[in-house]
């Protein structure tokens, strides 16, 4: 049998219908509800709980600088010679070359820590003339010069054998061995740190816990400071300071409170 439902019957049905939608609709949020509430039914979320359980942290950076005597000198010498030829400049510059090696050599300097370091040949050329007239010969070397005491002396000799030709780049003063220096920085690294951490726990009234991680910060570079005299120098001796030089470490240490 046909049944025909009037505009007046429609809107009744749709209103039932839509009441039953709210009335689940209502419980499904009670039990959700229920289901996420804690022990003590106060509805916070586990995760919130958690997060809230974390011990607090406090995370200092401490530094440690320590200071050395330099035991050592790094020189950079060689020999120029301007000749009318590249053959006669290049002859030339090798005898020299080889008298500046030989006076290293003789004062204790080891074949091991004499190291040629550059070779240059470049033409030379008078007012604007696009013909050269000659040519230069520069031939470069750096040595070790491993006894402070004698360095004056070995760098005295070796000039004197380059005579006219020789040329001096430089010089630097170097601490062969860092890593008891590099321990100790470390260990008062340590220390400073600590006693911020310690600091800044007194402040606020807890005590301080167990360290949770370390991570080395240090980009440690040897810097001079104050220079002292090495001794009296020789008759014939460059003289040279040693000074000294500091290195530093920085760690940062987290603690637990």
């Amino acid at each position: 049998m046909a049944i025909t439902i009037t505009p007046s019957y429609r809107v009744a049905v749709i209103g039932v219908a839509a009441g039953a939608l709210l009335i689940g609709a209502f419980a499904l949020g009670s039990a959700g509800r229920a289901s996420t509430a804690g022990p003590g039914g106060s509805g916070t979320p586990a995760a919130a709980q958690a997060s809230s359980g974390q011990s607090a942290r406090i995370t200092v950076t401490g530094t440690g600088t320590v200071t050395g005597t330099p035991n050592q000198v790094i020189l950079a010498m060689g020999v120029q010679v301007n000749a009318p030829s590249v053959d006669a400049a290049l002859q030339q510059a090798n005898k020299a070359a080889r008298r500046v090696t030989a006076a290293l050599r003789a004062h204790a300097v080891a074949a091991a820590d004499i190291q040629t370091s550059g070779l240059s040949i470049q033409p030379n050329y008078r007012g604007s003339s696009q013909t050269p007239d000659g040519y230069g010969v520069s031939e470069s070397l750096t040595a070790t010069l491993r006894h402070l005491s004698a360095a004056g002396a070995q760098i005295q000799e070796a000039v004197a054998a380059g005579g006219n030709t020789v040329t001096v780049d430089g010089i630097s003063l170097n601490l062969s061995d860092t890593s008891g220096l590099l321990a100790h920085a470390r260990a008062a690294a340590l220390a400073d740190a600590r006693v911020k951490a310690a600091q800044y726990a007194r402040a606020l009234g807890e005590s301080l816990g167990p360290v949770i991680s370390i991570t080395d910060a240090s980009s440690t570079q040897p810097f001079p400071v104050a220079f002292a005299n090495a001794g009296a120098p020789a008759a014939r001796s460059v003289p040279i300071s040693a000074g000294s030089e500091q290195l530093s470490e920085s760690v940062t240490v987290v603690y637990a409170l």
